[in-house]
């Protein structure tokens, strides 16, 4: 059986959701997933067929726990398809989606020995609360389902 472990960090569970999302839509393709906070992946992910790593992009930029999880396990992230998502504008404009794709890029420049075999970014959430305006969710749940099951496809997994 193919096994992927989908590796999410979040603030305010956005992330989350879209990883759940993920590991349902590689699920369905008969992949066997678990889904595991990027600060609570301990043990070798060697053994996995595909990594899916996804985070928030806030003030331009990955949160920490994505980037020690990709130092933790450069070896094995060397050796393993690895999908790459990222949730990052509140704002339909194409400026925003441009300085998203930007951010999510330099994150990115930060691993150079990382060659994702996919990289998405989708919209982002604000929860309500954060601000006196009311709750903005870009999230695009069929291209992220689409984009989940491209990559199990695209790294041979469905079958």
């Amino acid at each position: 059986m193919v096994s992927a472990l989908v590796v999410f960090a979040t603030r305010n569970g956005a992330t989350r959701e879209v990883a759940d999302a993920i590991a349902d839509a590689l699920r369905a393709e008969g992949t066997t997933v678990d889904v595991q906070a990027a600060w609570s992946v301990r043990r070798s992910i060697a053994e996995r067929d595909l990594i899916v790593l996804g985070a928030p992009l806030y003030s331009g930029r990955w949160l920490p726990s994505v980037h020690r999880f990709l130092k933790r396990h450069r070896t094995d992230l060397e050796h393993l398809p690895v999908a790459v998502f990222a949730l990052g504008p509140l704002d339909r404009t194409d400026e925003a989606w441009s300085c998203s794709r930007s951010q999510l890029d330099a994150a990115l420049a930060k691993h150079q020995w990382l060659s994702p075999v996919a990289t998405a970014l989708f919209g982002g959430a604000e929860e309500l609360g954060r601000s006196l305006s009311p709750r903005r969710d870009l999230r695009d749940w069929p291209a992220i389902r689409a984009w989940a099951v491209a990559v199990s496809r695209q790294a041979d997994l469905a079958g």
